[in-house]
């Protein structure tokens, strides 16, 4: 037999189970070390690993869980005799396990009606074993009160030691109150609790000194009493500090993540759950799980919209203000010749159609990081269908309509139209291959030879030629009636006010993606960015490009830049007038470094301008704080690029015919030390 394979195996002297006394009476420093090592042990649960190496590895929970009660009087350490006396054990310790284990209950039971990824996320096996899910958890609230009264009547008990266990009792109540009301989605005193919560995390974290460990308590033996398939694996252990943070953070965004419900549109909506979903650290398994279930429940969005609001509401804020398309009224009329029962019918198929691919976008928003780039890369092409049948139902809608095309100034006099659920369709496929891009900066995925060839301009320049395209169609619109209501007005000028925003940032993101392609453009041909580790002999330049771009191969719009059009943009000569001082290829690498100096002013001045929008007009309602942040870490990150710049062009004119190498010495920053982490901006020295 092998060890490592075989749970069952027994060494020479040694025995299936460890001689722990389970019965033994407990000193109040044992009670508090027992419940900070399973806090950690749940932490650990939390963070993705099994509970056959964290909870179900102490004897007190396999105790209470084993045999399976049928009544809670049958959750005891002792199953064999009356419980008396030993009160710290049977009282106080059994109360705050059994409330760990039913919080356990209601985490799994989260988790597992939303979508996530196993073993990747999270860990649902738990092993033959029933985490109390057919007790009430009253019941259980009931016990922790009294493990708390007991513990306040304690007068022998030395003060600190009281304070210590009192908040740890407190904590866990909190805990199971505030999960048994997200489980039902229930908004006010859930919040609340989670704020108590945080509260009295500083004073466990104060009183953790006080706890005598025990680790004899837990034992890797306990996998040989579970029903797994899987070769045994040593525990895991996670510090206290750890543990304590992680659980920080929880509480900080079980409180955040119900501002989500507070509507402000689908835009609104969409960039709450993205500012959400990227911050550091990113939020716990649990809450992203949470975020899905407010999100997108009961057949409601947030618990009272239809999905057709939703998506009227976005027409209507990027495409179709006060359009007749999303009249309510067309839906009363019953007389199938009526333009409107048609235009009724259609764009109800069309909510049919959109609903789910718009509802995956905010469902990949709340994967993990690396999850959520394959996913959309996945959801992209739903979207180019999408787009390609609203484009035919946008022709169906024009008969009833009566839509008149745009001419077209040139000699051909081409009609243009305005295809405004096609348009609606598109904008969405470039926001997710936008995603898509900067995901894979934050991520690493790209090598340091492959950063100027990286199409992040390529998409953004469709997308300010596609938002333009909607300003023209909408102001058109617009100027055709003077009789506009009040309320319609208002529709315009929403829109005219989230497209001005949404090109202000796009506009912002070409530039600064510019001019950090023109620097690496520079600094590959100075040959100072760290090379790969090796030569990959199967490997070239065109083979992983179309690596690179197979998830986009298969769109229709933007069409995917071959290589050699990429090698051309990114090559020294692209864009460089011949002249005297661009008759060398240093000459030209110095002129390429002039245009991304250009290029990252002007992007540092549209990242400001675009600060300055207010919370209403940027459509960050209830996330501004995270929003600006973001912003002004683009801000610096402009700034540093700026400098990179001026020391690249130092370095190339000291150089004076050596290498600039010589001179010049570039630093990539290190995972998660860039100052945004979707803009990677080296660090330039000159050496003496």
């Amino acid at each position: 037999m092998d060890p490592k394979m075989d749970s069952g195996y027994l060494k020479d002297g040694e025995t299936l189970e460890d001689e722990f006394d389970i019965l033994k009476e407990l000193l109040p420093e044992e009670v508090v070390g027992l419940m900070d090592q399973l806090l950690c042990h749940e932490m650990a649960w939390h963070m993705g690993h099994p509970l056959s190496q964290s909870l179900f590895t102490s004897y007190h929970i396999d105790r209470l869980l084993w045999p399976e009660p049928k009544k809670l009087e049958e959750a005891s350490f002792d199953r064999q005799t009356p419980v008396t006396g030993n009160d710290m054990l049977h009282v106080v310790f059994r109360a705050y396990c059994l409330a760990l284990i039913k919080c356990c209950d209601h985490v799994h039971r989260r988790i597992g009606a939303e979508h996530y990824y196993e073993e990747e996320d999270f860990v649902s096996n738990l092993y033959n074993r029933n985490l109390l899910s057919d007790f009430d958890g009253s019941q259980i609230e009931m016990l922790l009160h009294e493990a708390i009264h007991l513990t306040e009547q304690q007068s022998k008990l030395d003060e600190a030691c009281r304070r210590a266990i009192l908040a740890r009792l407190t904590l866990r109540q909190r805990i199971l109150i505030a999960m048994e009301l997200d489980l039902n989605l229930v908004k006010p005193n859930g919040v609340q609790l989670w704020r108590d919560c945080e509260y009295l995390l500083p004073e466990i974290r104060q009183t953790q000194t006080l706890g005598t460990p025990a680790k004899e308590a837990f034992s890797v033996k306990m996998q040989r009493k579970l029903a797994s398939s899987v070769p045994p694996r040593p525990m895991v252990e996670i510090k206290f500090e750890d543990a304590h943070a992680f659980l920080h953070n929880l509480c900080r965004d079980a409180v955040d993540v119900y501002h989500v419900l507070d509507y402000n549109g689908c835009s609104n909506l969409l960039t709450f759950t993205y500012m959400f979903q990227s911050r550091k650290p990113q939020p716990a398994i649990y809450i992203r799980c949470l975020l899905q279930s407010l999100l997108f429940h009961d057949m409601r969005v947030l618990g009272k919209i239809t999905i057709t609001t939703l998506i009227y509401d976005d027409l209507a804020e990027l495409v179709l203000p006060a359009d007749i398309l999303l009249d309510p009224a067309n839906g009363n009329v019953e007389a199938p010749h009526d333009p409107r029962f048609q235009l009724a019918k259609k764009m109800n198929g069309f909510v049919l159609r959109v609903g789910d691919p718009l509802l995956d976008i905010f469902r990949a928003i709340c994967m993990n990081r690396s999850r959520a780039r394959r996913m959309l890369c996945h959801l992209v092409l739903e979207w180019e269908s999408v787009q390609l049948e609203a484009e035919k139902l946008d022709a169906e809608l024009r008969q009833h309509t009566g839509e008149k095309p745009l001419m077209d100034g040139g000699p051909t006099g081409t009609e243009i139209w305005s295809f405004p659920l096609s348009s609606w369709a598109y904008y969405y496929k470039l926001r997710q291959l936008e995603w898509i891009v900067q995901l894979g900066f934050e991520l690493g995925i790209y090598q340091n030879d492959e950063l100027s060839a990286m199409h992040l301009s390529h998409v953004v320049g469709a997308k300010i030629q596609h938002i333009e395209r909607i300003q023209t169609f909408v102001t058109r619109r617009f100027r055709q009636s003077k009789r506009w209501s009040a309320k319609d007005r208002h529709s315009f000028q929403q829109c005219f006010c989230f497209l001005e925003v949404t090109l202000t940032e796009a506009s912002a993101t070409q530039w600064f993606a510019i001019a950090l392609s023109k620097l690496y453009t520079a600094l590959s041909h100075f040959r100072l960015l760290p090379s790969r580790p090796q030569r990959l002999p199967y490997s070239t330049c065109e083979l992983r490009h179309a690596l690179r771009m197979r998830p986009f191969m298969q769109l229709s719009i933007p069409e995917v830049p071959s290589y050699s059009e990429l090698a051309a943009a990114t090559s020294t000569t692209f864009g460089v007038e011949k002249s005297e001082g661009a008759s060398s290829t240093e000459g030209q690498a110095l002129s390429i470094l002039e245009i991304a100096d250009e290029a990252s002013k002007v992007g540092r001045k549209e990242w400001e301008a675009l600060s300055k929008y207010g919370a209403q007009a940027a459509r960050c309602v209830n996330c501004e704080e995270w929003w600006s942040k973001s912003v002004k870490d683009v801000i610096r990150a402009c700034i540093i690029c700026s400098i990179a710049i001026a020391t690249a062009k130092k370095g190339a004119m000291n150089a004076q015919g050596k290498p600039v190498r010589k001179v010049l010495q570039a630093e990539m920053p290190a995972d998660g030390q860039s100052y945004h982490d979707f803009w990677v901006v080296p660090k330039l020295t000159l050496q003496a």
